[in-house]
């Protein structure tokens, strides 16, 4: 069981690529498609951190996309992008950065999925013909291929909501999170790619701000999106600057800090519109302050209500501050082999500020928190669990049980 992974830092990519143009291709089933008119779909992806690993290499060679979220792979109504195969490091593409892939034409309607198909690792990998789909763990310098279940046949299968309009642009990105995609199975020494990505508009806003460049590593900063979609990137190992892009409009966005053995951190009432585009929360010479903190661990197993491990869950650990915002503090993916997780949480009292406009942010302690959370399991097709799952954690390297059970 994969107890000690704890908070993974995750590097946040942006994936760029299908601009999905109009010409005539097969209205997809389930959707409403408007005539002969067509419009242009863009996606573009990102990342969330990556859980100790220096690079996350995928091959992606084709994107089929559909208006029904219920399409089988061999139905009707399905339209492809064809991509020239290129390795792309995902943790290359950090606060902001995006990378291109094509572009499509497409009937206008409504879609409701896209699936990402994989190349295959080649047999016998060479420097000239490395493997497509890889690893590499943090402080080594060996590839460890991932295992792709159904990534080069069906393809990995997300979900989306999004409109294409006759004559205009639909533009998009893939939010791919690294850290809760990549699984690693037991103590077998193999990983798995279940791709964990959040279809998301592209926007022309963004959240900015800094920490300590000595803690940027160890950190990970995220927000909640209106629609409830995890946002998370890493600090720039050299500057501490950090970028959430691509945000909705809202008035009202809690960014958290958070890392293992570091006390969290939230700013609260933080705006963003699309008027502003860039909303600042400090400057490098003010960073956001991050300090240590003991910690315990929380483990367990997620199962359904018979009783059967559940090994495509994740589990999220949250704290709710007194005045009710709620911190993402750690997060992870049950071990694929046993459903077993774990996580490795801070005993102090979170910080917290109010976003302001000008001048500095001011930090008080929200004690009556410290070392309670809530510990959130989810799987496709099931709800939340019908277990408590509050914790209150005290005791300095300590280790707390925690069942989860998901019901349908």
């Amino acid at each position: 069981m994969n107890h000690s992974s704890g908070f993974r830092p995750v590097k946040a990519l942006r994936w760029i690529g299908l601009g999905l143009v109009a010409a005539g291709l097969a209205a997809c089933g389930g959707g409403g498609s408007s005539g002969a008119q067509q419009g242009t779909l863009k996606l573009a992806m990102t990342d969330a951190p990556a859980c100790g690993y220096d690079h996350v290499y995928v091959t992606v060679t084709k994107i089929r996309v559909h208006q029904s979220a219920d399409a089988g792979t061999n139905d009707a109504g399905w339209s492809e992008l064809a991509i020239a195969p290129r390795r792309i490091d995902l943790l290359g593409l950090t606060n902001g950065v995006l990378q291109e892939l094509g572009s499509l034409p497409l009937p206008a309607g409504s879609y409701q999925q896209i699936r990402l198909v994989l190349a295959d690792n080649p047999s016998n990998p060479t420097p000239s013909h490395p493997l497509a789909n890889a690893l590499v763990p943090s402080g080594s310098t060996s590839e460890i291929a991932l295992t792709t279940p159904s990534g080069q046949q069906s393809g990995f299968k997300l979900k989306a909501n999004f409109d294409v309009t006759g004559g205009q642009v639909a533009d998009m990105v893939l939010d791919f999170d690294a850290c809760k995609s990549v699984v690693k199975a037991g103590n077998s020494g193999n990983y798995n790619l279940k791709p964990v990505v959040a279809v998301i508009r592209r926007l022309t806003t963004e959240i900015v701000g800094y920490v300590d460049p000595t803690l940027a590593l160890n950190t990970v900063v995220s927000t909640r999106d209106p629609d409830n979609n995890l946002r998370a990137t890493v600090p720039d190992a050299t500057t501490g600057k950090f970028v959430l892009a691509y945000l909705p409009e809202s008035t009202n966005y809690t960014v958290v800090v958070a890392g293992r053995n570091l006390t969290t951190v939230a700013v609260t009432g933080v705006p963003v519109s699309i008027a502003s585009g860039i909303t600042t929360l400090n400057t490098s010479a003010d960073p956001i302050p991050v300090v240590t903190s003991a910690s315990a661990s929380v483990t367990g197993v997620v199962t359904n209500t018979s009783n059967t491990p559940l090994t495509d869950a994740a589990v999220n650990a949250q704290q709710v501050l007194s005045a009710g915002q709620r911190l993402d503090v750690a997060w992870t993916q049950v071990d694929p082999t046993d459903a077993a997780y774990g996580l490795s949480l801070p005993l102090e009292a979170p910080i917290k500020a109010s976003y302001a406009v000008s001048g500095p942010l001011v930090f008080s302690a929200d004690a009556a928190v410290a070392g309670r959370y809530d510990i959130l399991g989810s799987a496709p097709g099931y709800t939340v669990q019908s277990t408590a799952p509050a914790v209150t954690l005290t005791i300095p390297d300590s280790v707390t049980t925690r069942n989860l059970v998901l019901a349908p």
